[in-house]
Order: structure tokens, then C-alpha cells, then sequence
């Protein structure tokens, strides 16, 4: 059958024997799973061992675009990688923007699979025309922006880079993929397994058209989703203006920022690190990724570096109230070396911030103490290098905390750390960090959406009857939204029925806004299978127990802990689980996940 949107192809690369293919994939394949998250979980679903070693040469690492990228939709200029987490033993996927997926989609692929295990280190370069591998064993122990300007004078300034920093090389669990200097494929560790693969970089410049099958239908769904963002004072005014940080001060008004490893959910200095102050302070200037209007990344000018990418929301709250930090400037140059040397930020503080608490309750001696901003840019670059108490808190915040028989201080569910949102303020939210397949994650289901924001409508952020219905229509759409691939602010403006549109006008396949869902919830299902299989039953579909067992003990959330169980048991009824959360026979045949797990 004829494809538009997608090439129909991917490219294979063994780095253990150093070959190379093109392999062609099955239409069905990306019509049932799209691209993206879905394809990569189809993909590793289906050759990778669920009890493999992360680390060993049977986990792959899975690159996707989607049907949507390299075309003029705006918010779609994104891709994906997945493999097994090192640092969680689930599946794991994460997404970025910049330009380095459109520029892989044009070479003519929607996925790249990787495999083996390089004898030395090397760099892959993918061009329109060929793929080859070469040595890299002068870049080895280079950071990112230091392997960014040695790569683009070899190979050209028009090359787009995707790669890893010293804390892949060096295998934190917690390692980033970063690509295009600041956008990051941040978290679950997918750096660590590049490192692991000894795999540098991966360098692509494209140029093919991605067909559209209908154009004029998507220039009117285009126009029509352009004038939703315009109209939406959060992606018409909020993102552009302040960035992400914009949200410092609502979700510190409203109780739910959490501060010293989540022992409260207030920061007394949250202005003086908001949007707003960095807005009137060190802001320099924005930009955005491929074709999106919204623009939300800012730039901002610091007395160290200069000109340098903002940090997001996430990355102020984990290097700044999660660890009692409250200097702009600390913790805008403490995510710039995150970036810098490929670390998660959110993993990277929260860990920290565990270790403070341990040093506070007398675990821990010689570790960080909280409030400590002088020796904090330091702990970073002990962390990626693993040297002195960097190599224990390379590990994550829940082997720290088990190392010293303290794991309900390590703020994590399945071993991935929280973000930026207490759930004891925000039910639904609590749920769906305990049920997010990949551990504790916001985009799952961005329950702040409509507890916080008002989007779609508002809820009640206290009340947990009907939550796990909530929680599921939003983990089963942001699966399908992760396989177009778009980026989720678009959402807070578009509702799912333009994506279908789009979708539809694109390929030239009819879908309804009813076959995303049933999209999203196979994939959702499939990742949960691999799970379970990897030995990560109901038991791990829980939260810290701070949050379960000790009341805010002042602000608008005083006296809340989350209700988890109530609402995990209608959460499995609802999914079609059984009381272990095992989905049910009916379910695997509804949709057709028998015999896909490897």
C-alpha cells in the first residue's frame, strides 16, 4: 500500500558486528501503533528479553519519529527512544523537540533500532544516501557541547546531534540523551544505555519531503488548530512569555510545590525564581523547536556562561526547593552543566535532595546538606564523573536510600523520581504517578490539567471518586499524542479530536478521535505486560510513604495525604485488570496483544 506521512522503512544497526540495514516495516505495524512511543514500544516489546540486563548487548534502544513529523503542524517536530530503563527495570520511553528528528525523518526512516555492544566507542552519521559508523575515541570523555562543536566541524553546521555526556559514558542510571545542545531525552537513564553501547553520538542531516496525502485538508486543520493556541492564554500568552516557569507561583499559591524531599509544599523565595522574576531578571530571548509557534524555551544570560538555555519549570524546582535552593543564578547553572555533561535534572535533584534528608536524619555523613548552593554545580559533575559520593548518588534516590535501609525517603515510584507536583494537593495526579508504567511521571496523565489549570474544565483537586477514569482517558490519549509524535502544550489548547484530523489528513487513513483512545490503550497495555514479565507487579503501583501516611502540615493542602487505595482499586476495574493488576484475557483479545511480548 501506498504511505503518507510515514517512509515505511528503518534502519538496523548491529554495533557489535558493525552492520548496517534497511529493513522495510509493516504497514499494519505503523497504522495500529503510529510511530514514535508506540512504535518503540512495539518494537522492544518484541526483541528485548523483559528480564534482560539494561546494560547488556539484548537491550536495544529504539529511535522513532511519527506520521507528523517534518510537516508543517505545528508542535510536531519531536521524537522518541526507548528501551529498558537502567535505572527503573521497566520499559521506558522519552521524547524531545529541536530539530534532530525532523532532520532524521528526512533521511528517509521512522525508526532506527540499535543493537549489540560496539567494541570501542563510536558516533553513527545517517544521511539520505548512507549510514556508517566511525571511531570515537577522541570524543570519548568530551562533553556535550565540547562533542556538538568538534562533530559540526567535521561533518558540516548543518547536522543536527543527538548524544551523551560523561554521565552516559560513565553509566549513571540516570543519564540523559541530549540533543541540539539543551533538549533532552531526560528521563529513566536511555543515556546510560547509549553509554553502555559505547555509542557517542549520532550526527543525521536530511532533506527528503514527508508526502501528505491530502494537503489542502491539512492546511485548514493547521489554520484551525493555530487559531486554538492563539486563543488559549496558556499557549498564546503564559508559555511564550514566561516559559514553564510560569507555573512556580501557581502551584506554590496552591500548595502542591514541594520543598526539602518533599517534607512540605511551600517555598517561602518561589518568586524570586519564577517566570515573572526571570522575565524582569536574566531573560534574553526565546526560541522553540521545528515549526511551533509557541516558542517556550527561554534564554536567559547568567555571569558564568553567558547566553544559555533557561532552565524549565521541572529543572528549577529539583535544583532549587527540592534541595531548599532558592538562587537564580545556582540553579540556572546548575541545569546548564545537567545538560552539559547529560543529566536528567529532575532525577539529578531529587536524588540529591534524598541525600540531604539523609544527612539531616544522620544516615549520611559528609553528604549535602540542604540550603547548600555553593557546593552544588560541584555535586553535579561528581555525580556524571561517579567520583567521591557522586558515584553512590549516581545510582538514583532509591539504591541511595536502600543503601542505608531509609527507602521511604527516596521520593520515587518504580525507581524513577517524582516532578515537580505534590499529590497530596492533587488526588488524581498521586494516581497517576503510582500507575505511570514508565514510574513517577507528570506527562502520563497531566492531572494538574484539569485539577490546577482548569483544562479541560475544572475538578476538584481534593476528591478522588472519579479520578481513576480521569486518569485513564489521559494516560491512553498522551500514549497516542507520544506516537504522532506532538508535543502535549498543543494540547492544552487542542482537544484530541484535531489530532485525529490531522493525523487523518496526513496519511490519508480515516481516524476518529475513538481509535487514538483504543491506540493509546493498546500501547498502554503492551508496556504494562512488559512489566509485569520484568517482575514489576500491583505492588510497585504505589507512592513514597510520606505522601500516603504524613499530612501537609500547612497551606491549602493542610492535613492531605493521598487516598491512593481507593482509587487504585476502581482504577484497576476500570482498566480491565484483575485485583494483581494483570489485564484479563478479554482485554488481551480486544486489543490483539497476544503473543507480541518476546
Amino acid at each position: 500500500m501506498s504511505l503518507f506521512g510515514w517512509f515505511g522503512k528503518a534502519l538496523r544497526v548491529n554495533l557489535s558486528t558493525g552492520l548496517i540495514s534497511r529493513e522495510d516495516l509493516d504497514p499494519k505495524l505503523l497504522l495500529d501503533w503510529i510511530g514514535g512511543r508506540g512504535l518503540g514500544t512495539r518494537l522492544i516489546a518484541g526483541e528485548v528479553p523483559a528480564e534482560c540486563d539494561p546494560y547488556g548487548a539484548e537491550n536495544k534502544l529504539v529511535f522513532a519519529a511519527g506520521p507528523l513529523t517534518g510537516t508543517r503542524v505545528p508542535g510536531s517536530g519531536r521524537f522518541s527512544a526507548s528501551s529498558k530503563s537502567p535505572l527503573t527495570g521497566t520499559i521506558m520511553d522519552s521524547n524531545a523537540g529541536g530539530t534532530w528528528g525532523v532532520k532524521y525523518k528526512k533521511c528517509g526512516y521512522d525508526a532506527l533500532i540499535i543493537e549489540g555492544i560496539a567494541p570501542v566507542p563510536v558516533y553513527l552519521v545517517i544521511s539520505e544516501e548512507q549510514a556508517a559508523l566511525h571511531e570515537a575515541g577522541d570524543l570519548w570523555g568530551a562533553d556535550l557541547i565540547e562533542t556538538d562543536s568538534i562533530l559540526k566541524d567535521r561533518l558540516g553546521k548543518n547536522i543536527s546531534l543527538a548524544g551523551i555526556g560523561p554521565a552516559g559514558e560513565n553509566m549513571v542510571r540516570f543519564a540523559s540523551i541530549i540533543s541540539d545542545g539543551s533538549h533532552a531525552l531526560g528521563r529513566g537513564g536511555l543515556g546510560a544505555v547509549m553509554g553502555a553501547k559505547k555509542l557517542k553520538a549520532i550526527a543525521v542531516q536530511g532533506k527528503k519531503k514527508v508526502a501528505i496525502a491530502n494537503a489542502e485538508k491539512l492546511d485548514f486543520v493547521v489554520y484551525e488548530t493555530g487559531k486554538w493556541i492563539k486563543a488559549s492564554p496558556i499557549t498564546s500568552q503564559g508559555l511564550p512569555e514566561f516559559g514553564t516557569p510560569v507555573l512556580v507561583n501557581l502551584f506554590n499559591k496552591l500548595g502542591v510545590f514541594p520543598v526539602r524531599n518533599f517534607q512540605a509544599s511551600q517555598f517561602s523565595g518561589a518568586n524570586k525564581i519564577s517566570g515573572e522574576t526571570i522575565a524582569e531578571t536574566i531573560a534574553s530571548g526565546r526560541r522553540g523547536c521545528y515549526g511551533c509557534p509557541v516558542q517556550c524555551t527561554r534564554l536567559i544570560r547568567t555571569g558564568k556562561t553567558g547566553v544559555i538555555a533557561g532552565p524549565e519549570y521541572e529543572s528549577i524546582w529539583a535544583l532549587g526547593p527540592e534541595c531548599d535552593i532558592g538562587e537564580l543564578e545556582v540553579i540556572a547553572e546548575a541545569n546548564y552543566h545537567c545538560n552539559r555533561l547529560g543529566l536528567d535534572s529532575i532525577s539529578t535533584g531529587v536524588t540529591i535532595g534524598c541525600a540531604m534528608e539523609l544527612v539531616e536524619k544522620g544516615l549520611l555523613t559528609d553528604g549535602p546538606k540542604f540550603g547548600d548552593s555553593t557546593g552544588l554545580t560541584k555535586l553535579i559533575r561528581q555525580i556524571a564523573y561517579r567520583k567521591d559520593i557522586g558515584d553512590l548518588l549516581a545510582e538514583g534516590s532509591r539504591r541511595v536510600a536502600e543503601q542505608y535501609g531509609a527507602e521511604q525517603y527516596a521520593m520515587q515510584v518504580k525507581g524513577l523520581e517524582l516532578p515537580a507536583y505534590d499529590p497530596r494537593g492533587l488526588q488524581g495526579m498521586g494516581l497517576g504517578f503510582a500507575t505511570s508504567n514508565r514510574g513517577a511521571c507528570h506527562l502520563r496523565a497531566y492531572m494538574a490539567g484539569p485539577e490546577a489549570l482548569g483544562v479541560p474544565k475544572m475538578v476538584n483537586r481534593f476528591n478522588v471518586s472519579g479520578k481513576a477514569g480521569l486518569v485513564i482517558t489521559q494516560q491512553n490519549i498522551n500514549a497516542a499524542i507520544d506516537s504522532l509524535i506532538m508535543c502535549h502544550f498543543i494540547n492544552l489548547a487542542v482537544s484530541e479530536e484535531y489530532f485525529a484530523r490531522i493525523l487523518s489528513a496526513v496519511t490519508g487513513v480515516e481516524y476518529q478521535t475513538q481509535d487514538l483512545h483504543r491506540i493509546g490503550e493498546r500501547i498502554w497495555n503492551l508496556e504494562r505486560l512488559y512489566n509485569l514479565r520484568a517482575g514489576l507487579e500491583a505492588p510497585f503501583d504505589t507512592l513514597p510513604p510520606r505522601l500516603l501516611e504524613e499530612p501537609v502540615t500547612n497551606g491549602p493542602a493542610q492535613g492531605k495525604t493521598v487516598d491512593l487505595k481507593s482509587m487504585l482499586k476502581e482504577y484497576y476495574r476500570y482498566r480491565g485488570w484483575d485485583d494483581s493488576g494483570w489485564p484479563l484475557a478479554y482485554k488481551l483479545q480486544n486489543l490483539v496483544l497476544e503473543g507480541i511480548i518476546c
